[in-house]
């Protein structure tokens, strides 16, 4: 070998010495230690470090920085013990101050006690006792905690876990964030820091001064103050309650929007709304609803169902006020109607059927829109229909129709119409049932007269300023007013182009007659997809089993018999772990560790 070739393995065989120690675990250092002091009777490799009057002592190890008053190291181990102003340091991330921290170099387990402070950037975190995961970069507590975020407000749970590298709380039992304008509980929350997000799972509210939210899945963005909930969601405000099968909440703007299987409950005036997608203005206490839009006013004896493209409801709780428009429909049982737009007043009992506007009234299209009226057997029309109820009784009173009023009810025994036609139609209710009619100025009739065996006594057609009908069981009693001309005709000498005013338009196929009958000419219903939040994935155990293949190094270099580095985890985890041993040591079946896990 010459001996160039012999100095270049010198000189490799030192690199690879060099490496060989680099690669070596990095053991804790004492960058300053005030006083030591060494005891004889606590061991050979066991000092203890007292700080001086100019600084603490400095614990260096891996990119942590470690101060505090008073510290025992136990150099085998690589095991330190710190007292009294302890504070860690991890880049600039972390700073977590306590009483007192035990720290191990081969886990890179951190146990912190005592007023534990943990501040990173957006948050800083305050509980009894702590564990800070190095190698996974993950605090733990068990023994309630309470996070302060400025902007998001305060965050209590008896669990939480921090992952440092997402920025991410997860907060377990008993979880609370108080924020001045509301109060937030829930089963469990994922809170991530840096962006003031915060999804809930398992049953939650979000109380306010004026409102309230429970669901059961959903998120918050407390920066923001918005909101998306889903399974089970509702809002409370203003004696309203909104359900959906998702909802979206903005507290800024006091809105609300639900989508899909939509109820709206006023507790106050007893009504219901229904849709597929709603908005709510809590500020300007109004509803949009539409996708199937259905008011209900509910009544002891007989609900009030109204139906259009578009619902509208504003207003007060003591006055609210509902607008349907685009194609509206009413149905109760005793009476149904159908207009252009609908006006209900629930504090005067005040109903409008109002006519289209854009439509005159010559137009063929513009008579079809006319509001209509049935009750019973009678179809009542005009260019707009005021029914108005007594809201105490919860009863019809009356109504009133405006202009082109046609009343018409079809024979009882032939294929006949009954016709009256005039100016106004002013009608009055009794328990609900129409007793009274008064048909006023230009009034005309046509009306198929029988005795009391129903027999056709013949038609009458005349003309009036005034026509009243009476409702008598079961029979019409017709009384003309300053009749100006007409008479009754046999049927046979009654022309058949003759039995029918000019604007005559039955409309009975028309007629709502169910609930169901209101949606009868409704496009199909094709509802969107709600696009769900990420199902929860659990995660793993913060103590998991390479965790405890950690202990496992650091216990073949403890002596005592109580190995040090796991000394201070929960009673819970020591069983587990025990089991876990016990498997490895005498080769007991697995299922006794998933046993004990579930168990926990």
């Amino acid at each position: 070998m010459n001996l160039v070739f012999r100095y270049i393995l010198i000189i490799a065989c030192c690199f690879s010495t060099l490496h060989s120690y680099s690669q070596d675990p990095k053991k804790i250092r004492i960058e300053y230690s005030g006083f030591t002091v060494k005891d004889s009777l606590k061991g050979e490799n066991i000092t203890t470090f007292v700080r001086s009057d100019q600084a603490q002592i400095h614990v260096v190890h891996d990119g942590i920085d470690m101060w505090c008053d008073k510290a025992i190291y136990y150099q085998d181990e690589d095991f330190i013990e710190a007292f009294s102003d302890v504070v860690v340091k991890q880049g600039d991330t972390i700073n977590m101050t306590s009483e007192y921290v035990e720290y191990s170099g081969i886990t890179k387990m951190a146990f912190a006690a005592g007023d534990v402070v943990l501040k990173e950037p957006q948050s800083v975190l305050t509980t009894d006792t702590l564990y800070f995961d190095r190698t996974k970069q993950e605090a733990y507590y068990r023994t309630t905690g309470k996070v302060v975020r400025d902007s998001s407000g305060t965050i209590t749970s008896q669990v939480g876990r921090y992952y440092m590298n997402e920025k991410k709380y997860r907060f377990l039992k008993d979880v609370v964030l108080v924020n001045p304008q509301y109060t937030l509980n829930t089963k469990q929350l994922d809170f991530y820091s840096d962006t003031g997000h915060s999804y809930m799972y398992g049953p939650s509210t979000i109380v306010g001064d004026s409102s309230k939210i429970y669901c059961e899945r959903g998120f918050y963005d407390t920066n923001n103050d918005t909101g998306y909930f889903l399974k089970n969601s509702k809002i409370n405000y203003n004696n309203r309650e909104v359900v959906g099968d998702s909802l979206y909440f903005d507290r800024n703007r006091s809105f609300a929007s639900a989508t899909n299987n939509i109820v709206v409950t006023d507790t106050i005036n007893n009504s219901i709304i229904k849709g597929h997608y709603a908005e709510v203005f809590r500020a300007k206490d109004s509803v949009f609803i539409t996708k199937r839009a259905l008011a209900i006013t509910v009544q002891e004896t007989d609900s009030i169902y109204i139906h259009a493209d578009t619902l509208m409801i504003t207003g007060k709780p003591e006055h609210r006020i509902t607008r349907a428009f685009y194609n509206a429909k009413m149905y109760k049982s005793d009476m149904s109607g159908k207009a252009d737009s609908i006006h209900a007043d629930h504090k005067t009992g005040l109903t409008q059927f109002i006519n289209i506007d854009r439509f005159s009234s010559t137009e063929a299209y513009a008579t079809k829109r006319r509001p209509i009226l049935w009750n019973l057997g009678n179809q009542m029309t005009g260019d707009s229909i005021h029914l108005i109820s007594n809201v105490e009784k919860e009863e019809l009173d009356s109504l009133k129709v405006f202009n082109n009023a046609f009343l018409i009810s079809k024979d009882t025994i032939g294929g006949g119409f009954n016709q009256i036609k005039g100016q106004r139609l002013i009608g009055l209710f009794e328990n609900n049932e129409l007793y009274n009619l008064d048909i006023i100025k230009n009034a005309e009739i046509i009306f198929y007269s029988r005795n009391d065996k129903d027999s056709l006594i013949g038609i009458n057609k005349s003309k009036s300023a005034k026509i009243n009908m009476k409702f008598e069981e079961g029979y019409k009693i017709v009384t003309l007013f300053n009749q100006v001309d007409g008479e009754i005709y046999p049927e046979s000498q009654f022309p058949e182009n003759a039995r029918k005013f000019r604007g005559f338009d039955w409309r009975e196929e028309e007629r709502p007659n169910s609930i169901e009958d209101l949606f009868s000419d409704d496009a199909p219903l094709e509802l969107p997809i709600i696009k769900g939040l990420d199902d929860y994935t659990p995660e793993e155990e913060f103590f998991d089993e390479a965790m405890f293949k950690r202990m496992d190094t650091a216990r073949e270099k403890d002596k005592d018999k109580i190995n040090k580095a796991e000394r201070n985890l929960p009673k819970s985890t020591k069983a587990i772990k025990a089991k876990r041993d016990a498997v490895k040591t005498h080769n007991l079946p697995k299922p006794l560790i998933n046993k004990a896990k579930k168990g926990n």
